[in-house]
């Protein structure tokens, strides 16, 4: 039991909303529009957690510079016009254990790779914006997912140690960061990595339900 932490740093995307299809969806529109190869949605998924221009260097890599700002831009277009037609919800017991780990004193932050506007607004929606006091966007660092500056941002906004902190992420991309913070990390398999993917990037904790995270932060 981890009973000296303060603060639980979560994931956003596959952590605790259920915006896989929105992604996955996007990404394939995006590529049709564009005349791409259309990718599976095997390999979208697997960049669920990178920056969207990470995610297309991954999905498409050697393109010229321009070419994946405008895959990006055109993403974010489509991502914005089908989020009034897909509206992705917060996975099982996530609420209830949000409002439990509340209850109990702990503090709580978010790491993404999604832009902080759309990130908040997110937040907003799905009714959990008050839990979380502060929230890092991929917008608000200078080296995203899998570099630690999310982690280390959120460390020095609260004024604590790496000791005190602790990371839930679905992606090996949350894991490292998390590793390269110094700070323990716990992976979801709910989201887009299964567990030996999660076990094999370093987590200290692997869970295949979020109440389970009360138990480690007994």
């Amino acid at each position: 039991m981890e009973r000296d932490i303060k603060l639980v740093i979560f994931g956003f995307d596959g952590t605790l909303a259920d915006t896989k299809e929105n992604i996955i969806i996007t990404f394939q529109m995006t590529m049709k529009e564009l005349g791409v190869e259309i990718k599976s949605r095997q390999e979208c998924a697997a960049t669920i957690g990178l920056t969207l221009e990470d995610a297309f260097k991954v999905l498409y890599p050697g393109m010229a510079a321009e070419k994946y700002i405008l895959l990006r831009d055109t993403y974010r277009r489509i991502f914005k016009e089908n989020r009034k037609i897909l509206v992705p919800g917060l996975f099982p017991e996530v609420m209830e254990t949000l409002e439990e780990l509340r209850r109990r004193g702990y503090l709580m932050s978010i790491a993404s790779s999604r832009l902080s506007p759309s990130l908040h607004s997110f937040l907003e929606d799905m009714k959990i914006a008050h839990l979380f006091e502060y929230a890092v966007g991929g917008d608000n660092v200078e080296h995203p997912k899998p570099a630690p500056d999310a982690v280390l941002q959120i460390l020095r906004h609260y004024n604590l140690s790496a000791e005190e902190a602790f990371v839930v992420g679905d992606m090996p991309f949350d894991i490292n960061m998390a590793t390269n913070a110094g700070v323990k990390s716990c992976g979801v398999t709910w989201g887009n990595a299964d567990a030996a993917q999660l076990k094999e990037s370093g987590a200290n904790y692997v869970i295949d339900k979020m109440s389970q995270l009360l138990e480690i932060l007994n």
